[in-house]
């Protein structure tokens, strides 16, 4: 699959030093995007959630242990490999920003998708969604619901996106060529600690351009060629290493 190059690249960038595990974004993740509650949080093979905080800790017993907070959306990769393997094209790479679709009403539920992804951000729907009474008068009007059967991710509030494009639209601006902050994902706005930033990495005005460039910078797996479009920043060695799978005999 040959790799498209779009003049504008969404891209996620995560502080993991700031990040305090609270789970406001994955709360707010599922409210902004119809994730029904599960009968069974606990059973992990079959709950969906779109954007998960992993714990990380150094290894070392008290006082030396260090603990991080590793938050986990769809990366929106370069290189996809979940896009080539699907058999009916329910998920694509080729709209301008470069977020990685996926087209319910295509879905035939076979999961390839998910056994491509190597960082699991893929989730299989095994049960129609059923909310608490009352709680479906409170369902995002703008995004649609998913029966059981279909693949689900992130994607980065793609919604948000399209009312970006609108305002600037209405305003008479390039719609593809928004200012800073005009697109936010709602993991961002709930995050109390602001350790997540979000904009186009391709424009010099925007936050994420220079945090990519960060001496601390990195990116999940990197070293597989999936060109993930959302990175971390730590601090601290032990987190960069573990994030990326680091091995004893790897070079720094």
């Amino acid at each position: 699959m040959q790799q498209i190059e779009f003049d504008t690249k969404w891209t996620m960038v995560v502080d993991i030093d700031k990040c305090s595990g609270c789970g406001s974004c994955m709360v707010s993740c599922q409210a902004e995007n119809n994730i029904a509650p599960m009968e069974d949080g606990s059973n992990k093979l079959k709950t969906l959630t779109w954007m998960l905080v992993y714990e990380l800790n150094n290894g070392k017993e008290f006082p030396e242990r260090e603990s991080a907070y590793l938050p986990r959306p769809c990366m929106q990769c370069g290189n996809p490999a979940c896009v080539p393997v699907c058999p009916v094209v329910a998920t694509t790479k080729d709209e301008e920003g470069g977020i990685v679709s996926q087209i319910y009403p295509r879905c035939i539920g076979c999961r390839y998708c998910m056994a491509a992804c190597p960082y699991h951000a893929r989730y299989f729907g095994w049960f129609d969604p059923i909310w608490p009474e009352g709680m479906e008068k409170a369902l995002s009007p703008k995004t649609s619901t998913r029966p059981r059967g279909v693949v689900e991710k992130c994607n980065f509030c793609h919604t948000r996106l399209m009312d970006a494009r609108a305002r600037a639209r209405a305003e008479g601006m390039d719609p593809n060529k928004l200012p800073d902050g005009w697109y936010k994902p709602a993991c961002l706005e709930s995050c109390p600690t602001g350790a997540i930033s979000f904009g186009d990495s391709k424009n010099p005005e925007h936050k994420v351009h220079d945090l990519i460039k960060d001496k601390n910078a990195f990116r999940i797996l990197e070293s597989i060629g999936m060109d993930p479009q959302v990175y971390y920043i730590s601090r601290r060695d032990w987190v960069r290493e573990q994030s990326d799978n680091h091995l004893p005999k790897d070079k720094h």
